[in-house]
């Protein structure tokens, strides 16, 4: 299966089922290293997670990974999970120079207060859902960093997310691999499934600021 940056780019080491085979034996460990760095490192937004993922769950029921599905899941959810973490690490410490700074064209301090309030807010949710859309799982890490928002709370709901997505999506390869159809449009699946899920903040978010509007006209 194709990923969805390898068919964009025309990258050939992007597609997932290429990737794996370059690790050979230690194809697990290569995804794991892959999630890793998708999750929590910048420089990793460009790397195929959904379909990697799909694609260990499809070679695991082919018998082309050495180890039992249960063990892919548990490593690839630590692998998710750690790279949060780090993602986190990575905001908290940028997060207090960028509060020092003084404001220019391209950067206003209130824009990170209202991403302080937006993880306040919407946080939780946030966390979970941005797991299964590619790129913006591995930025609001960060950005959950620069946010402030409580590390045990980011922990708790990132494990929640990373469970159903470094372990579920696996599972998901590993039972449909073998269906043409959900092979070929996995990512596409997952985006359509968080955009309906968002539909309830987007709600609420038009009605907040419907409200700030009609504030702003009582007082005029």
């Amino acid at each position: 299966m194709t990923s969805l940056p390898a068919l964009l780019l025309g990258i050939k080491w992007l597609d997932p089922q290429y990737l794996l085979d370059q690790f050979g034996d230690y194809a697990l460990w290569g995804a794991a290293l892959i999630i890793f760095a998708e999750c929590g490192l910048l420089i990793g937004f460009f790397l195929p997670g959904d379909s990697l993922l799909f694609t260990v769950g499809l070679l695991v029921s082919q018998d082309k990974v050495s180890y039992p599905l249960w063990v892919c899941c548990l490593v690839l959810f630590v692998a998710a999970i750690v790279g949060n973490a780090c993602g986190y690490a990575i905001g908290s410490k940028v997060g207090p120079r960028i509060f020092d700074r003084d404001d220019s064209r391209l950067f206003k301090k209130k824009y990170v207060e209202k991403t302080h309030e937006f993880f306040e807010k919407y946080g939780n949710r946030a966390i979970v859902l941005a797991r299964f859309v590619p790129i913006v799982r591995t930025f609001i890490t960060v950005m959950a960093g620069v946010g402030s928002m409580g590390f045990r709370r980011f922990m708790v709901y990132s494990a929640i997310g990373g469970l159903l997505w470094a372990s579920g999506v696996t599972v998901l390869g590993y039972f449909l691999g073998q269906v043409a159809f959900v092979r070929n449009n996995i990512e596409a699946m997952l985006i359509a499934i968080v955009l309906v899920s968002v539909i309830p903040i987007g709600i609420e978010f038009l009605r907040a600021r419907g409200a700030r509007k009609l504030d702003e006209v009582r007082e005029d």
